[in-house]
């Protein structure tokens, strides 16, 4: 069977319900198990064994993974509902750098940051600012925001937060960085490197 029956198998079969109400549920402490179901079905779909990791599996076929999508999700039901947040325009107390962000409220309640406000404002203030910028043009910003994670193919939250230094990066330096980053996830470009560094290695040692 080709891959790309199994693609239409996977997102008519799996994609389509794990998508259902996935902004509501995907920082749950259970969505774990439902990841570690996904990467299972993606391994089964590649031919890989079970301690295969499926990162550049899921880069390969184009599949976000479940926090990617997740994160994909709730960015889009937070520019679709903006009336339901505040800018940080409407707050005088915060800088003019930040005025593009929506308010973050201060709370120590956990379930509460765990909600689709609180978390949905975080994740949000963290996009790369060539994202964020697009945010009124929704199917443009879909596009730009699915791209961007199709290349990171996050695992955790804390990864994606974990970005924003990268992202901060100037526009022509971040483009840079990402195509290392999408470089060094290809098994071939790897093997390349790594001859051209047993040769060089080799060469040196006769000088």
């Amino acid at each position: 069977m080709s891959l790309i029956t199994l693609k239409t198998i996977y997102y008519s079969c799996f994609n389509v319900i794990i998508s259902y109400g996935l902004p509501f549920w995907g920082n749950s402490p259970h969505s774990i198990k439902i990841f570690r179901m996904q990467k299972r079905i993606v391994r089964i779909m590649i031919g890989c064994k079970s301690r295969v990791s499926c990162r550049n599996l899921c880069i390969r076929l184009e599949i976000l993974p479940l926090v990617s999508q997740y994160i994909l999700l709730l960015m889009l039901f937070v520019v679709k509902n903006k009336n339901l947040f505040i800018l940080n325009s409407d707050n005088q107390t915060k800088s003019r750098r930040q005025f593009s962000n929506f308010y973050q409220l201060i709370t120590n309640l956990t379930i509460y940051q765990r909600g689709v406000h609180y978390i949905g404002v975080k994740i949000f203030s963290n996009l790369p600012p060539y994202i964020k910028d697009i945010s009124n043009n929704v199917k443009e910003f879909e596009i730009c925001l699915k791209q961007f994670l199709h290349i990171h193919s996050f695992y955790s939250i804390e990864e994606y937060f974990q970005y924003k230094s990268i992202t901060s990066m100037p526009l022509n330096v971040y483009n840079k960085t990402i195509y290392l980053i999408y470089s060094l996830n290809n098994p071939c470009f790897v093997t390349v490197c790594l001859t051209c560094l047993t040769l060089v290695t080799t060469i040196c040692s006769f000088l």
